[in-house]
């Protein structure tokens, strides 16, 4: 487990990286130092080879995230570290390798909201809202507006963007962003229940599917060589022949992730 200044606790549980954002005393605002530990997160969940689902969640019942630390800004503190933030960005792109499943237990605005659009699946408190209030302070929603636009509809990307006004997790759920709202003292059991199910399948074709299925659902080129390099990986790997033996042997499959 890591726990230090950083404002990010870090802990192993089996197959599953649990990333806690720890600052509840300013709403689990993001510093730079946070967001250097959540590169190192990024690049603990891809190299570690036991590793399979990265759980996202915040400390508290006040936040999720409020988003970048403004008070710090204003007094001169740089929202990046120098030469750091590239795993961080590709957590708020949804490119992070394994799959990630956000534990919103509680609201989550401007680059909170970001970092849950960068999950594939969201487990969010009954009490949860989400939004996207820069226009209101002069700022913009940097990547949010777009990734805000691949994941819910136009229209409503576009309310949320302008207005600034949040919506509560019924709706996100009803939008489809939201995959479960659950009691908030539920939020990352059930989120480590779903990070659970997810684990036991064959990494390899997890992050197949991950990557393939987001190719897809944004129209980014490449996905039909993309396509065939999985099926030629995946159908060929140790774990496709673990899957077949497993299936036969009436037993559960040990996976490699080769």
């Amino acid at each position: 487990m890591s726990d230090d200044a950083s404002g990010v606790v870090v802990e192993r549980r089996d197959a599953i990286l649990v990333v806690r954002l720890d600052r509840p005393e300013v709403r689990n605002a993001l510093s730079a130092g946070m967001i250097a530990a959540l590169d190192d997160a990024v690049a603990e969940a891809e190299s570690v080879p036991e590793v399979r689902v990265m759980v996202l969640t915040g400390t508290g019942d006040r936040a999720f995230c409020s988003g970048i630390d403004l008070r710090s800004l204003a007094q001169g503190a740089a929202a990046m570290p120098e030469g750091r933030g590239e795993g961080y960005l590709r957590l708020v792109a949804g490119e992070v390798e394994v799959p990630v499943v956000g534990a919103a237990n509680a609201s989550a605005v401007a680059a909170g909201f970001e970092l849950l659009l960068g999950c594939d699946l969201v487990v969010a408190s009954a009490d949860a809202t989400f939004g996207l209030p820069e226009v209101g302070r002069g700022l913009l929603a940097g990547s949010g507006v777009v990734h805000v636009a691949r994941r819910l509809p136009l229209g409503v990307a576009l309310e949320l963007g302008l207005t600034g006004d949040p919506i509560d997790a019924a709706r996100a759920h009803e939008l489809g962003f939201v995959n479960r709202v659950v009691p908030p003292g539920e939020v990352l059991d059930v989120a480590m229940a779903l990070a659970g199910r997810i684990a036991a399948n064959a990494p390899l074709s997890l992050r197949a599917t991950k990557e393939l299925v987001r190719k897809a659902a944004y129209g980014q080129p490449g996905l039909d060589e993309r396509l065939a390099e999985w099926q030629r990986r995946v159908f060929t790997s140790d774990d496709a022949r673990e899957g077949a033996m497993a299936f036969v042997e009436k037993r559960s499959p040990v996976w490699t992730g080769r």
